[in-house]
């Protein structure tokens, strides 16, 4: 289906997130509910289920999650998603409107943190497939604390996210909404022991999709120190 060319709106047309209404979300989202008529239904579920803070029952349910999914996006509108998992209460909730996470250097790209210090708007998804079947949304402001610091402050306790392995920086997210992912489409999952998971110099899943064998428009491409290529 193609929407008519008056369902699609230029970001330069509609007006800044929040200046024309009190409702949350943003000008597009609002725009639409107009054309396709769900403003009512919209109303009521920003009404019933969007918070500007985690309540009681909410921080519950960030503790108890061993796995997240991490939205982010740069200035010039490029995105990435990706995934953070760790033990129960490895996302930690400062207050009612602050949650923060480890991070481990990874591959090295990071994608993630890169897109946050150019813009500190994120998306958190948690899903439990395994127990509640049920989802949280929390969208905010993100910031990249030292971890030294982060330790010092005494706001986080240390969590262990691989074996010998500290995090050189914590992601920090200032909440603005929080609101239900519902179980109607989430699949409910088992987990698997570790001893079932991919054996070998495959197991963490560095090329499984042998992408060493492909042709890749940077294979011969050198990065200077600031990431450019030379």
């Amino acid at each position: 289906m193609v929407f008519p060319r008056d369902f699609c709106v230029s970001s330069t047309s509609l007006p800044v997130a929040g200046a024309s209404s009190a409702l949350p979300g943003g000008a597009g989202e609002h725009h639409l509910q107009r054309q396709l008529g769900t403003g009512a239904r919209a109303r009521r579920f920003y009404r019933d289920q969007v918070l500007d803070h985690l309540n009681p029952a909410m921080v519950d349910f960030v503790g108890r999650q061993r796995l997240m999914f991490l939205a982010t996006s740069g200035a010039d509108g490029s995105c990435d998603s990706t995934l953070r998992a760790g033990p129960p209460g490895f996302l930690q909730v400062l207050d009612d409107r602050t949650v923060t996470w480890p991070e481990l250097r990874g591959n090295g790209v990071m994608a993630s943190l890169g897109n946050v210090t150019e813009n500190p708007n994120v998306g958190l998804l948690l899903v439990d497939f395994f127990d509640d079947v049920i989802g949280l949304h929390i969208n905010g402001h993100a910031q990249i604390v030292d971890a030294e610091d982060a330790r010092r402050d005494g706001r986080v306790h240390d969590v262990e996210l691989a074996p010998g392995r500290r995090p050189s920086v914590w992601v920090e997210v200032a909440v603005e909404e929080a609101y239900v992912h519902c179980s109607k489409n989430i699949p409910h999952l088992s987990w698997r022991p570790d001893d079932l998971r991919l054996a070998g110099v495959r197991r963490k899943g560095g090329d499984y999709f042998r992408s060493i064998d492909t042709d890749s428009p940077w294979a011969g491409a050198a990065c200077s120190g600031d990431g450019q290529a030379v």
